[in-house]
C-alpha cells in the first residue's frame, strides 16, 4: 500500500479557517481551535442573518408606507386594500421608496386607495 502524506491538505485546512478568522483579536485570529470555534459560530450567524435581514427590511418598509399613509388619512391597512381594489400592484419596497422619494406620487397612491376603499 502506497505512503500517505497528508501535510498539504492538512496545511490548507488550517490555512482556510486561519484566513477565514484575519482581524479578529487575540487568540481568536491566530490559534487553530479558537479560531476555528469563532469561524463556525460567525457562519452560523451569518447564515441566521441573511434570513433576518429580509424580515427587518419588510418591517421598515411597512413603517415608512404607513407613516406616508397616514399623513393622507390613512391607515397601513386601508391604504394596502385600497390599492389592492385598484389593482395596483406595487411591492412594499417600491411603495416605501416612493413614500420617502416622491411624496406627489404617494399622494396619487393615496387619493386613489381612498377612493377605491
Amino acid at each position: 500500500m502506497p505512503r500517505v502524506k497528508k501535510a498539504v491538505k492538512s496545511r490548507a485546512r488550517r490555512k482556510k479557517i486561519l484566513s477565514a478568522a484575519k482581524g479578529y483579536r487575540g487568540g481568536r485570529g491566530v490559534l487553530l481551535r479558537t479560531a476555528k470555534e469563532t469561524v463556525e459560530r460567525a457562519l452560523k450567524f451569518a447564515y441566521r442573518d441573511r434570513k433576518l435581514r429580509k424580515r427587518d427590511f419588510r418591517s421598515l418598509w411597512i413603517i415608512r408606507i404607513n407613516a406616508a399613509a397616514r399623513e393622507h388619512d390613512l391607515s397601513y391597512s386601508r391604504f394596502m386594500n385600497g390599492l389592492k381594489k385598484a389593482n395596483i400592484t406595487l411591492d412594499r419596497k417600491a411603495l416605501a421608496n416612493l413614500a420617502a422619494t416622491n411624496p406627489e406620487a404617494f399622494a396619487e397612491l393615496a387619493r386613489i386607495a381612498k377612493e377605491a376603499a
